[in-house]
């Protein structure tokens, strides 16, 4: 079965670089990254685990916790995690999920659920598409999913840009445009009538179309 978004995220218990963990569990009460590697000792993947270990403690002050995933066993991530530390100066401050049975990748449609075997013999390639991100809220919802091919490193900041617009618009009847940052004019979203929009937005807003009305973020002074 396919996964969407507002689907609940797939529990699994599995070994991690700090111990074994329940899913739904782990996440508790907090909002979740869950970002996904095809193989241990990967360029590009190197160079995003020590980004992520870098932006961890902006993620944490938005209650979100970060966990990654490779198809490799626990004990090649620690020692994958000396060479992140030593080439991207950030040492992995997350756990790592040990999929060696690919039974996470399965369960989250990144392979095939007909998909055999173990992590042996397998290379980067036949796990190229073991390169996702998932988003996942306090209700263990999935929010965000995307894909990124094996060549190109992904955009963590704008992950950390998508967490503030979802954190922003399930708090406020908002939605943010088109390469919106945290601080700029939101969207009152059409199901807000304008008398509502009075009560709600006292200091007015802007009406650029009647379905498209420009509001100062709540919350910034």
């Amino acid at each position: 079965m396919s996964l969407r978004i507002n689907d609940e995220a797939p529990d699994f218990t599995a070994a991690t670089t700090e111990g074994t963990i329940n899913f739904h569990e782990w996440i508790g009460d907090s909002w979740a990254v869950l970002f996904s590697h095809p193989k241990d000792f990967t360029p590009v993947c190197t160079t995003e685990l020590g980004y992520m270990a870098g932006l961890a403690p902006d993620f944490a002050k938005r209650n979100c916790k970060v966990i990654g995933l490779s198809v490799d066993p626990v004990e090649s991530h620690k020692g994958w995690a000396k060479d992140i530390e030593e080439t991207q100066g950030h040492a992995v401050n997350f756990p790592m999920i040990g999929d060696t049975d690919l039974a996470v990748s399965k369960l989250y449609n990144m392979l095939p659920a007909e998909e055999s075997g173990t992590c042996e013999g397998r290379t980067a390639a036949t796990n190229a598409t073991v390169r996702s991100v998932f988003i996942i809220g306090p209700d263990k919802k999935i929010k965000l999913m995307l894909t990124y091919p094996m060549t190109t490193g992904r955009n963590f900041d704008e992950i950390l840009r998508v967490l503030d617009s979802m954190q922003l618009t399930v708090e406020h009847k908002v939605a943010t445009p088109a390469n919106w940052k945290n601080g700029e004019e939101v969207i009152i979203v059409p199901s807000v009538s304008d008398d509502e929009a009075k009560e709600m937005f006292p200091d007015g807003w802007k009406t650029v179309k009647p379905y498209l009305r420009l509001v100062k973020q709540p919350g910034v002074s």
